[in-house]
């Protein structure tokens, strides 16, 4: 670890605080698929209207993170999450009380949604990289980590929960929780200021990068075609990840496994990403970005197809392995690449938009999960569609540039860009 006047660098108490709170939010907002049938039964809805509910949801959280990423600007890191525990705490009060469509739809489906949001890596992406420059692929993939971790927890501690006190008292108990870990966190751990050798980042822009990263804008970023292709790749990738959290239980149940098996297979891939992503984090900060971004979408979507067809727990296993190998690696290497491209000042709102797209995908994907089986009795649409969006994403993410220019800014008539 880097250290700084003989003791461990703070900035990795920073990390490992924030990568507790990803594992929580990421975790639950996830691994909701145990809540999915006990929360349809105890409430007379259809899997489709479930799935409406989880889709607003996926909208409201991806508006939550550009709105997040906007008080940043203005407010603290520690103000957004201790804003976002307050949303999240009142929305567990009113789903656990809510008793109809409409007040489950409010709780639920927006209000938890929105908590989450603000507790998400959007909100802790930006402090880390405040933190880290020469480290910078590996801090933020320490933070993904925290999300797979909770993937392969949350999912089976939801599980044993609700089939011990049954879903609203493990989602109370859920929130209890989450108070415990992010006051304290907010409060205590996330120090904005960071110090110089922090942002010592000579080594690896000149000076006229360094002129142009604190010029450019929002406007100027989103003009840029690179932009675009890492919202392409974060569509496929919250299609993906938030069809699999909210109908890979169900789909492996309705393929006759058993409740248990179904559970501890979908947390197998969080538990191969928290190993995977500690490899993955040793290597971005070496090779191209764009590569290794084109190998986690491509290996990603061929999991996704596989876990359709598995029919014994050993293929299953198998499958969640393989796909475990690289279901961390998007979210941390498209928020480095967005720092790099375009500086850390415009981190937070640039990664808040690009996962508008994430969660616009994700409420798609979760939608089609429940509507495609209803409606044609297979799961082979959604997450055939899933494995084939992913592909897209993987050869958009090898198209990428190895730098971006901005004439205008170019002052010295020297071309001002950004390397890797």
């Amino acid at each position: 670890m880097t250290k700084l006047g003989g003791r461990i660098y703070y900035g990795w108490y920073i990390v490992f605080s924030a990568s507790i709170i990803v594992l929580l939010s990421m975790g639950l907002r996830m691994g909701i698929g145990p809540f999915v049938n006990p929360m349809i039964f105890d409430l007379g809805l259809t899997r489709t209207e479930f799935s409406l509910i989880l889709a607003v949801g996926m909208i409201v959280y991806g508006l939550g993170m550009p709105l997040a990423g906007y008080i940043l600007k203005y407010y603290s890191t520690r103000f957004v999450l201790i804003t976002g525990l307050i949303i999240f705490c009142v929305s567990v009060i009113c789903t656990i009380t809510s008793n109809g469509i409409i007040s489950f739809l409010l709780s639920f489906g927006i209000l938890f949604s929105l908590g989450l949001s603000f507790l998400s890596n959007i909100t802790l992406a930006p402090i880390i990289c405040k933190w880290f420059v020469q480290q910078r692929g590996k801090a933020l993939f320490y933070l993904s980590t925290g999300g797979m971790a909770g993937m392969a927890i949350m999912t089976p501690v939801e599980f044993t929960l609700i089939q011990a006190v049954g879903w609203k008292h493990s989602l109370l108990i859920l929130g209890g929780v989450f108070v415990c870990i992010v006051l304290p966190s907010a409060i205590f751990i996330m120090k904005e200021d960071a110090p110089a050798e922090a942002n010592d980042d000579s080594k690896r822009m000149s000076d006229q990068s360094r002129y142009m990263l604190d010029k450019i804008t929002w406007k100027d970023a989103i003009k840029t075609r690179a932009y675009w292709q890492i919202v392409i790749g974060l569509f496929a990738c919250g299609y993906g990840m938030n069809l699999m959290g909210s109908h890979a239980v169900p789909m492996l149940m309705d393929h006759h496994f058993e409740p248990m098996t179904a559970s501890f297979g979908f947390g197998l891939i969080g538990i191969v990403a928290i190993f995977s992503s500690l490899f993955l984090g040793t290597i971005a900060d070496r090779y191209p970005r764009k590569n290794i971004l084109f190998w986690v979408y491509f290996v990603r979507g061929m999991g996704i197809l596989g876990l359709v067809f598995v029919e014994t727990p050993a293929q299953l296993f198998f499958v969640a392995v393989t796909g475990g190998l690289v279901w961390a690696g998007s979210i941390a290497l498209s928020s480095a690449i967005l720092s790099d491209f375009y500086g850390v000042h415009l981190l937070a709102m640039l990664n808040g938009w690009a996962f508008f797209g994430h969660q616009v995908g994700g409420a798609i994907g979760s939608f089609l999960g429940g509507w495609g089986f209803e409606t044609f009795g297979t799961h082979i649409l959604a997450f055939g569609s899933a494995a084939f969006i992913s592909l897209i994403a993987s050869f958009a993410s090898f198209a990428l540039p190895k730098k971006i220019s901005f004439p205008k800014y170019n002052n010295i008539n020297k071309d001002h860009s950004i390397l890797k």
